[in-house]
């Protein structure tokens, strides 16, 4: 069980095509998976798409179809990402699978069991872009701050109840005993500071005759669940819960990448369903910041956003995987243009990492150099930037490797060298490109590998791994 390591994004709204943001997500969360890989731990690596509630059954209804076959098309869209970010999840989950709906389900049994789900009576505002409701305090000017171009609507009517308000104190003690819970630190202060003020029962059903797209709830035909208490259960039936408690039990517990608009539901209500279900809380939350445009979130109505497929599809899988993981601030909010993009890829693509490997092999193949294979592993500065997320850093390290490199032919001038001297110079030179191509693995993995065959036996030069633009 120790050398099995589960992680999980969070699922995507199939109401629009897949935006760079989540890109930014789903390739954090590759990273990881390939970096516990590495370290020679067994995988279990989630995604997929979050199908049922309101802004999806609207959407559908928009261009006319049934929610299940406007799913099934926007799905495929979403799991498209694999190739064109090369990602290694190994599980896609749909909210509509079977096998979940199952899950969700006896989850909501085991909540009604322990005294946490009751009908009753109310009224709220509700935003349908967060899927959530909001309290007035949390509205600017009459709006979610988040979907500033919606209108909130008005909820009256009779929903079932989650009893958030009685885990307030398991919440805390779980904050306490684990301050590593949620990274980074600052945004589980945030979370502390929200739960210690108090915690509301919030909607777990919605009526089916009003939004009839969800799942039932058991026993009660009249009612449908509430998104995100069916959606969050997909972190447990992913994993074979309820119907093979060990298999469940051999990968439990997870660690959890999600937005900061995410915050509350992942690190409070989701952990309190998790103790009303009688399960063990989530290992570990990440927490990413948002990617904007000019200081502007982006959205359709702007015309700011940027598709991560056809970015890919222009500049190459690596390259956008490397702007994602270098040049965006992990934790917090980042800028995202295609000049800023070009730069660095210029900058460190094509004239870094492209430039070294390039004369070096171009040195080596004149030389008729062969390179030996030795083992490697991964530098401690990698181990302890990525175990707490921090992606750009990791990648300043290797960055700065490579710029050492660089330094020391332009130094040495091989290109002036005798044979002797020259193979003696690549013998001390090759072993570090190998070490940088192993070290990037995780972040890059198609073109480390090609520099790992590339520096395996005898060296050839090739065409540039990243052009110039």
């Amino acid at each position: 069980m120790d050398n099995k390591f589960y992680l999980t994004t969070t699922l995507p709204y199939v109401n629009d095509k897949p935006h760079i943001g989540f890109a930014l997500e789903i390739t954090q969360a590759d990273v990881v998976a390939r970096y516990h890989q590495l370290l020679g731990e067994e995988i279990f690596f989630n995604f997929g798409t979050d199908e049922h509630g309101l802004k999806i059954y609207q959407k559908a209804l928009e261009e006319n179809k049934d929610p299940k076959k406007y799913c099934d098309e926007y799905a495929v869209k979403f799991d498209a990402l694999k190739r064109a970010l090369n990602l290694s999840y190994n599980n896609f989950i749909r909210t509509t699978d079977e096998h979940h709906l199952k899950a969700a389900q006896e989850f909501w049994k085991r909540c009604e069991k322990n005294g946490d789900v009751y009908l009753k009576n109310y009224k709220a505002k509700y935003c349908v872009g967060c899927e959530m409701e909001k309290t007035d305090s949390e509205l600017v000017s009459g709006h979610c701050p988040i979907h500033p171009n919606k209108e909130l609507e008005i909820i009256e009517e009779e929903n079932y109840f989650f009893r958030f308000s009685k885990y307030q104190k398991p919440l805390l003690d779980l904050y306490t005993k684990h301050p590593e819970f949620v990274i980074p630190n600052y945004r589980l202060e945030e979370i502390k500071k929200f739960v210690a003020s108090g915690l509301q029962d919030f909607s777990v059903s919605r009526l089916k005759k009003k939004m009839p797209w969800g799942i039932d709830v058991p026993g009660d035909p009249n009612h449908v669940m509430y998104v995100w208490f069916d959606a969050l259960v997909n972190y447990v039936s992913a994993i074979g819960w309820p119907e093979d408690e060990n298999i469940f039990k051999g990968w439990w517990p997870v660690v959890q990448f999600a937005g900061k608009d995410n915050l509350r539901p992942q690190s409070a209500m989701w952990q309190a369903m998790l103790m009303s279900a009688g399960l063990p809380s989530s290992k570990q939350i990440f927490i990413h910041g948002f990617i904007t445009a000019n200081g502007q979130k982006m959205s359709k109505s702007l015309g700011n956003v940027i598709d991560p497929l056809e970015l890919a599809s222009k500049y190459g899988t690596d390259a956008v995987r490397y702007f994602l993981l270098a040049k965006l601030h992990p934790y917090d909010d980042s800028d995202f243009t295609i000049s800023r993009f070009e730069e660095a890829y210029n900058a460190d693509l094509a004239n870094g990492l492209g430039n070294l490997v390039s004369r070096v092999a171009k040195l080596a193949e004149k030389a008729d150099f062969e390179s030996g294979i030795r083992e490697q592993e991964l530098w401690g500065e990698v181990n302890d930037d990525l175990n707490i997320f921090r992606f750009d850093l990791a990648l300043e390290s290797l960055w700065q490797k490579i710029k050492e490199v660089n330094g020391e032919i332009d130094k040495a001038e091989p290109w002036k060298l005798e044979e002797v001297p020259l193979q003696e110079f690549l013998g001390k030179v090759t072993p570090k490109i190998q070490d940088i191509a192993f070290n990037l693995q995780p972040f890059l993995p198609e073109t480390a590998q090609k520099i790992l065959d590339q520096f395996s036996g005898k060296i050839v030069s090739s065409p540039p791994l990243f052009p110039r633009l």
